[in-house]
This record gives C-alpha cells, structure tokens and sequence, in this order.
C-alpha cells in the first residue's frame, strides 16, 4: 500500500496579501481601507490601498484603487512610509480616486 504525502503550499509572494487599516473618518459614508502588499520581481516590496464603501446592509457599494505608490526594500520598509502618512492624506487618497 502507498501512502499519499499532504503537501502544503507556501503562499505565493506575487499575490497581494490585503491587511485592514480601519474605516476612513470624515467622507460622510463608511468607508473601510486596506493595504495590499507583494513582493516583486525584483525582491522589493509593493503596496496599494483599497477602498471599500459598502451600503447599510453590507453590501459592497464601491471598491476603489491606487496604484502601487508604496515601496520599500524589505516589508518593515514599505510599513514604515504606510505609517509615515497622517490620516488626512489617506482621506485625500481616497477623494481623488472618486
């Protein structure tokens, strides 16, 4: 009798892993931001923020993106320029995407 070996994969770097902010204050509806962060080609770190409106069900009303505008050489790095913005430019952020 064989025995079958589990395997477990490591999740891949290229896909983004999306952590939670918290909700954007002072743009009237609720909105809940997110970081999604990779790791390129290159071995630096990239990272976009989402987003998301949803109605007073939970139902998602609006989904909005920016670019990649944050990087960092190593994953600490591209933390600390996430961190380095005040709430207010985050809240900008979010404006003008819409």
């Amino acid at each position: 009798m064989t025995s079958q070996s589990l395997r477990t994969s490591a999740p891949d770097p290229q896909e983004p892993t999306a952590y939670t902010l918290g909700p954007v204050r002072g743009v009237g509806a609720e909105v809940m931001a997110a970081l999604l962060i990779r790791c390129g080609d290159d071995g630096g770190w990239r990272g976009r923020l989402r987003f998301t409106e949803c109605d007073e069900g939970g139902h998602l009303r609006e989904e909005r993106l920016t670019a990649e505008i944050f990087c960092g050489t190593t994953e600490a790095d591209l933390w600390l320029s996430v961190h380095s913005l005040g709430e207010h430019h985050i809240r900008d952020l979010y404006r003008s995407l819409g």
